[in-house]
């Protein structure tokens, strides 16, 4: 139970990151619409709001990566052996297009611009934020 809060928490962690860094991905709700005052600063319970939207957008990563990307990497072994592993980045985009469609299902909204570029290189940066947050915090300790 513990390992699953963390990964949550890692998740919401690297897509909030992966959102500051890259213009074209987007966590929206109604909470948050209004989050931001004139100065830039978000208000205490709009900031709460938020936080709460990005980790929930995490929990919906993290269930897409445990029960749908089992079977999308064990169908396309082939290419990813082929392209030496360079496929999983293009598994790992298609799982975050995948949450984003989910997401559009529920109050709180993952937008991605483009499949190609943002949703690749939003991966890439989850990726990479995801293994040292967890080598950080031992969540993948057993």
């Amino acid at each position: 139970m513990r390992s699953f809060i963390m990964r949550v928490l890692i998740n919401g962690l690297a897509l909030w990151v992966a959102s500051w860094i890259l213009p074209g991905m987007d966590i929206t709700t109604s909470a948050t619409t209004n989050a931001v005052t004139k100065a830039g600063f978000a208000q205490g319970s709009d900031v709460l709001g938020l936080i709460l939207a990005y980790l929930f957008i995490g929990l919906i990563f993290g269930v897409v990566n445990a029960f749908v990307r089992p079977l999308v990497s064990f169908l396309s072994l082939p290419i990813t052996i082929l392209t030496l592993g360079l496929f999983t980045i293009v598994i790992n985009a298609a799982m975050l297009y995948l949450t984003a469609w989910v997401s559009s299902y529920t109050p709180v909204h993952l937008i991605i611009d483009s499949f190609f570029w943002t949703a690749i290189l939003a991966a890439i940066i989850i990726s990479v934020i995801s293994v040292v947050a967890s080598k950080i915090s031992g969540a993948n300790r057993r």
